[in-house]
C-alpha cells in the first residue's frame, strides 16, 4: 500500500475541495441547457471558482510558492522554491455539453538549480470528481491510483493497440497536421478515441487504458500531472522531436517504450509530407 507524502496530501485536498463543488454545478448544468442565457456563464463561474479553491488551499499550506494557472495565469514565488501548475477544470466542454468526463489537474514542478527557469516536475494528481478517482505521482515512487499501482500497457502491436488523441477546433490547433497524422496511424490501430479531457488520457495511458496518445497545442496545466504519471507508470513521453522535456505540452507523444517509439516514427514520417 502506498504511503501518501505530505506533499501528495496537500495536492489531493485541494483537488477534492475543488471537485466536490464541481460535482454540485455539474448537477445544475442539465437544468440550464434550456435556458435563455444558457450555461456558458455559469460554466466560466464554475472553472474560476473551482481554480480559487485550489489557489487557496494551496497558498495556505505552500505559501512562497508560485502558480501557473490557466486562469489566474503566472503568480511569481520564492524562486528557488517549486510552482504549482493548475488545471482547474480540464474537459469545459465536455462539462458544458452534461458529459461526465472532465478532471482537476495539480502539477509541482521544482526551479532549476542554476536559476535559469522550470526543471522537473516532481509531483501530480489528476482527481476525475464524477468517479471520485485520484491519479497520483512523485519522482522516483512510481504512479498510483488511490493505492493501486501503476503501469503503462504491455502491448507492443500497433494493431492491438488503442490510441487516445485530441483535435483541433475552431481556431484551436493545427486540423491539416492533425489530419496527416490520423490518416497515418488510422489504418494500423485498434481504435482511436478523442475523450476531450488531455488530463485523464495521459492519466489513462499510465494506468494502461490508453496503449498510447498524440496531441499538439497544448498548454502546461494540460499535461504536466499527466506527463509525470506516465513516465512514473513506465512509459516516454516526448515532443514530435523525440525530446523528454520536463512538461511536453506544445506537442505530446506517449505509450510505453516500443509504442512510443512506433507512434515517433509515424508521426514523422506523417508530418515530412
Amino acid at each position: 500500500m502506498a504511503v501518501l507524502s505530505g506533499l501528495i496530501r496537500v495536492m489531493e485536498k485541494a483537488a477534492r475541495k475543488a471537485g466536490s463543488r464541481l460535482r454540485r454545478d455539474f448537477g445544475e448544468v442539465e437544468h440550464l441547457q434550456v435556458s435563455r442565457k444558457g450555461p456558458s456563464d455559469f460554466v466560466s463561474k464554475a472553472d474560476q471558482a473551482s481554480e480559487r479553491t485550489i489557489y487557496d488551499e494551496l497558498r495556505a499550506a505552500r505559501p512562497d510558492w508560485g502558480f501557473l494557472m490557466e486562469e489566474g495565469g503566472e503568480i511569481a514565488g520564492d524562486p528557488t522554491k517549486p510552482r504549482w501548475i493548475i488545471d482547474p477544470l480540464d474537459g469545459t466542454s465536455n462539462f458544458l455539453h452534461g458529459i461526465p468526463h472532465f478532471a482537476i489537474s495539480i502539477a509541482a514542478q521544482e526551479p532549476k538549480l542554476d536559476g535559469s527557469g522550470w526543471g522537473d516536475v516532481v509531483a501530480g494528481v489528476v482527481y476525475q470528481p464524477i468517479t471520485d478517482q485520484t491519479f497520483w505521482a512523485e519522482k522516483s515512487r512510481g504512479a498510483w491510483l488511490h493505492d493501486g499501482r501503476l503501469r503503462v500497457s504491455g502491448r507492443r502491436q500497433l494493431s492491438e493497440a488503442l490510441i487516445a488523441t485530441g483535435m483541433p477546433y475552431q481556431a484551436h490547433g493545427d486540423f491539416g497536421e492533425w489530419m496527416k497524422i490520423y490518416g497515418a496511424l488510422g489504418p494500423q490501430v485498434a481504435g482511436i478515441r478523442r475523450f476531450g479531457a488531455a488530463s485523464l488520457d495521459l492519466a489513462w495511458v499510465a494506468a494502461g487504458r490508453f496503449d498510447g496518445f498524440w496531441e499538439s497545442d497544448l498548454a502546461p496545466w494540460d499535461t504536466a500531472a499527466g506527463c509525470l504519471l506516465v513516465r512514473e507508470a513506465g512509459g516516454f513521453v516526448s515532443d514530435y522531436r523525440g525530446r523528454s522535456l520536463p512538461v511536453c505540452d506544445a506537442q505530446v507523444i506517449a505509450g510505453n517504450d516500443p509504442l512510443h517509439s512506433r507512434l515517433h516514427k509515424i508521426v514523422v514520417e506523417a508530418l515530412k509530407g
